[in-house]
């Protein structure tokens, strides 16, 4: 960024230009744009510049990138992004809506900046309740977003790989000698990775899953407003890098959310997301796109360090080493684990895999994928979570064929997430002996520790859980948790030898 503003930026900071009240003119300047915030609204200006991915050359550009820039910001922030505006006049003499344009820019309604995630998250006042909300949110957007099609280059494996190398190509000419080995295993890695999932890219995009996304999610692009997570400024300038596999996106929070030291959220925020749109799939190729954005935000640090002073450059090299070793945990998971809970409803199960979840000392390569059984069962029936199936307690989505296909998808999930190097926490009733040594003889098989979270409760205390519970996938009722103190088999002892104890 340069010390000298051009006249135009210099003259809108007089509080005067606006068509509106104004006490005071505040800049924010990035690499690309200049933002103006001037009363209620924020004003921003595209810098004309072009570099390798962006090209802001020419007022016709930048004219074309505001509207894209409006366009597609409103499919996720329509309250925040209000319109194009020209500025006329001349530069010293600036005036809002007037033709013949001299410049464009995109006018935005201001928010507090201290509702940006990055900030939350650093007064540690971000909950698993906002990042449940985001989930929400990200899988009806992109639920309603373009498909690239099969002809299109976006998310073919080729352009991935391509991606991927680019970043290593930059880190080596970017960071010091001592950092190279780091690099260097990364970028085998990720070449190893790549070759052992090329496949699964593919079927990624023949499945639909390469969408017109964000291109950008990291915690300080979304905010905090009116108690809502809204995602702002998504990619406009490069569509390579705004078309993504949502697992990419995906990828792109969960690894802030480590980098930002909460391992617990970022683990939640990764089931939250699965818990609504079911891609199971999507884990195989999690870990190399996590591995990918750490590398672009290594970059990002690295081409910092070149620009500033030297106290800054330390503290971005600083940076770029956090998201390297960052990479390195993601890359290096440890042995896969599958957990199963036992109780009858109301026993603490859920709030006890919960407590997992959330775990404050997990590292990135720990993250725990859980499998709820409320929420596969609907699944199955093409239910939401939240829906009612109006079942009886054993009949409907609830008779015993159901529940035997419920047991099937939840260890046919398992198996795959295990084999793909995930810890898995399988959380059901287990009230039946054979449910519950199909999924230790499925950790034998995987070479995957195993182990039983088992809960109970007074009978008085289970009674009053049940009719107190709301807004949860799980639909027992008193009814149904007095046949499952009928159905349930205790553990033997084998099986109380794997027990967990809280």
């Amino acid at each position: 960024m340069s010390d000298a503003l051009p006249p135009l930026i210099e003259a809108l900071h007089d509080p005067r230009c606006y068509p509106h009240p104004a006490d005071r003119v505040e800049l924010i300047e990035t690499h690309a744009s200049w933002l103006l915030l001037a009363g209620e609204f924020a004003y921003k200006i595209k810098k004309p510049i072009t570099l390798p991915f962006l090209d802001y050359g020419t007022l016709a550009r930048r004219e074309a990138c505001c509207r894209d820039e409006l366009l597609l910001n409103r499919r996720l922030a329509p309250d925040l992004y209000l319109d194009v505006v020209a500025i006329g006049g001349t530069s010293a003499q600036p005036r809002f809506g007037e033709l013949p344009a001299i410049e464009w820019t995109v006018r935005m309604r201001r928010f507090d900046e201290q509702g940006r995630l990055d900030r939350v998250a650093a007064r540690g006042e971000l909950t698993p309740k906002h990042l449940s909300q985001l989930a929400a949110t990200l899988c009806a957007f992109w639920e309603a977003a373009a498909v690239a099609a099969p002809a299109t280059r976006f998310g073919e494996p080729e352009q991935i790989l391509a991606a991927a190398r680019e970043n290593f190509a930059e880190l080596r000419q970017l960071m010091p000698p001592a950092d190279q080995p780091q690099i260097e295993q990364l970028a085998l890695w990720t070449e190893d990775e790549f070759a052992c999932r090329a496949d699964e890219f593919a079927a990624r995009k023949l499945g639909g899953r390469v969408r017109e996304g964000h291109g950008d999610l990291h915690l300080g692009n979304l905010a905090l407003i009116d108690g809502h997570v809204t995602p702002f400024d998504c990619i406009e300038f490069n569509d390579d890098f705004r078309w993504n596999d949502v697992a990419s996106e995906i990828a792109f929070v969960w690894i802030d959310l480590f980098d930002h030291r909460r391992p617990g959220l970022a683990t939640w925020f990764l089931n939250a997301w699965l818990e609504v749109d079911g891609d199971f799939q999507a884990l195989a190729v999690l870990r190399f796109y996590a591995v990918y954005r750490a590398m672009v935000r290594a970059k990002i640090a690295a081409l910092r360090a070149r620009q500033e002073d030297v106290a800054d450059k330390r503290a971005d090299l600083d940076s770029a080493r956090i998201y390297l070793q960052l990479g390195r945990q993601i890359a290096a998971p440890p042995a896969p684990t599958l957990v199963i809970t036992c109780g009858v409803s109301g026993s603490g199960k859920t709030t006890a895999s919960t407590a997992r979840l959330l775990d404050p000392t997990k590292a990135a390569s720990g993250s725990i994928v859980r499998l709820r059984s409320d929420v596969e069962r609907k699944r199955l029936f093409g239910l939401a979570p939240q829906d009612s199936s109006d079942s009886a307690p054993d009949g409907g989505i609830y008779s015993a064929e159901a529940t035997t296909r419920t047991y099937a998808r939840l260890r046919s999930l398992a198996r795959t997430l295990l084999a793909a190097g995930w810890p898995v926490i399988v959380d059901a009733a287990f009230l039946r002996r054979e449910e519950r040594t199909a999924f230790r003889a499925l950790a034998a098989e995987l070479g995957a520790g195993f182990s039983i979270l088992a809960t109970t409760a007074p009978d008085a205390e289970l009674r009053r859980r049940v009719m107190a519970r709301s807004g949860d996938a799980s639909e027992a009722t008193v009814a149904v948790l007095e046949k499952q103190a009928t159905w349930f088999e205790p553990l033997d002892d084998s099986e109380r030898a794997c027990v967990i104890r809280l």
